[in-house]
This record gives C-alpha cells, sequence and structure tokens, in this order.
C-alpha cells in the first residue's frame, strides 16, 4: 500500500510538471515587424542601432526582413547576399554623394498579417548625402514608409498595410493588442541577445520548482501519516 501510495503522488508530480512545460510552449509568442541588418563579406548580422541612427559608408549594404520572430537570436535574416558590386553596378560613384546598397525582403506567406500577400524581395541602389543615414537612403528607394509613434518601421513601400511590430501566438495568430508594446522595439534599439532557443521561459522554470516542491512535500506528508 505504501509503495502504491507513493508511485501515485509521484505521477502526480510528474503530471503536474508535464503542465507546467506544455503551458509554457503553448503560449510562445513572437513579433511579426521589420529587423534591421547589416552585410558584410560574411553575410548578415543583427543591427544594434536603429536605420535612423546608423549612417553608413560608401559601399556599405544594409538590409530588412519583414518576419515573425521572438528576438534578435531567432529573426530571420534577408534571403539575399548582401553583395555591393552587384547591386550597386548600374550606380556609379560620384562626387559628393555616397552609395548605399540595400536589400529589402518582405518575407514569406506564412508570415505576412492575415489577408495580405508579401510582394517580391528585390535590391536598391540609394544615391544619397554622406552623411544620409540608412533610414534616409530606404526612403529614397522605398517609399512609402511608415512608423510609430516610437520610430519602430511598421512599413516598406506600404507593406504591411497596417500593424507594427504586434504580438503574435505561436500558432501565428494575433495576440492581444496590449501587450503588442514590447520586444522588437526594444530590440531593435539595443541589439537585444537574449537567445529564445525554443526552450522553456524562466518563468516556468521557477514553476517546475515549485510544482516539484509541493509534490516532495505531500510525498513526505503521506509517508509521516502512514508512519
Amino acid at each position: 500500500m505504501r509503495r502504491a501510495g507513493r508511485a501515485a503522488a509521484l505521477l502526480v508530480v510528474l503530471g503536474a510538471v508535464l503542465a507546467v512545460l506544455g503551458a509554457g510552449t503553448a503560449q510562445a509568442a513572437g513579433y511579426r515587424y521589420w529587423s534591421f541588418w547589416e552585410g558584410s563579406g560574411t553575410g548578415w548580422t543583427y543591427a544594434t542601432q536603429g536605420p535612423s541612427l546608423v549612417r553608413p559608408d560608401d559601399g556599405a549594404v544594409q538590409g530588412f526582413r519583414f518576419s515573425v520572430s521572438e528576438d534578435s537570436q531567432d529573426s530571420a535574416k534577408p534571403r539575399r547576399s548582401p553583395g555591393f558590386a552587384k547591386i550597386c553596378a548600374d550606380t556609379p560613384a560620384e562626387d559628393g554623394t555616397k552609395r548605399v546598397a540595400l536589400v529589402i525582403d518582405p518575407g514569406t506567406t506564412a508570415d505576412a498579417p492575415a489577408g495580405e500577400t508579401p510582394p517580391a524581395l528585390r535590391t536598391a541602389c540609394a544615391r544619397v548625402a554622406p552623411d544620409a543615414s540608412t533610414a534616409e537612403a530606404l526612403a529614397s528607394v522605398a517609399k512609402p514608409l511608415r512608423y510609430s509613434s516610437d520610430a519602430l518601421l511598421c512599413a516598406i513601400s506600404g507593406y504591411p498595410a497596417s500593424g507594427c511590430g504586434e504580438q503574435v501566438s505561436g500558432n501565428g495568430d494575433q495576440a492581444p493588442a496590449a501587450s503588442a508594446s514590447a520586444s522588437p522595439a526594444d530590440s531593435a534599439a539595443d541589439g537585444d541577445s537574449g537567445g529564445s532557443g525554443g526552450g522553456p521561459s524562466a518563468g516556468v522554470l521557477v514553476g517546475v520548482g515549485a510544482v516539484l516542491l509541493l509534490g516532495i512535500a505531500a510525498v513526505v506528508q503521506a509517508r509521516r501519516r502512514r508512519g
């Protein structure tokens, strides 16, 4: 009887742990937004500043990718290599200006807002003033741009037609708007390096620990009663 009681108590604890872990996985969410990237010969690097603050040199390559991601660690990169020579092949150097190659990747249908179809990926070579920012270079070749009140880039060439950094649930549905003001703007501004990894969050792990402690206490109490 004692063994049966202990086994039942352990099964209760195990079930509670699995329930907590399952809840953490089901609640995983991301944000739908335009991420900003800086290109080099080796690929793309998530920008640590917003496009209005970066002032690229002549010959720089800047990328934008629309997707759903949890943070900068799992954000999708532009699907075109950062090749300045190819993108700006027909735009010769000119005194008093600089050239900035841009890769604009609206992403896939899976990441598009409901009812919208992403336009095709495209590249452009912007010729701008020597002190121009990436945002100014982008505006010269991809209007209309749309920004939020806190300077988050919401749309490039009018895509998407609405929305700005909204949070979406793990299955792609839009989450309540109250939580949409978080991650993407912060990540774009400070280069958030917190990894998502797909695992349970710290809150979930704390919950698991609490469940385990309660389960152990229940087993000890049961043993005392039967003793």
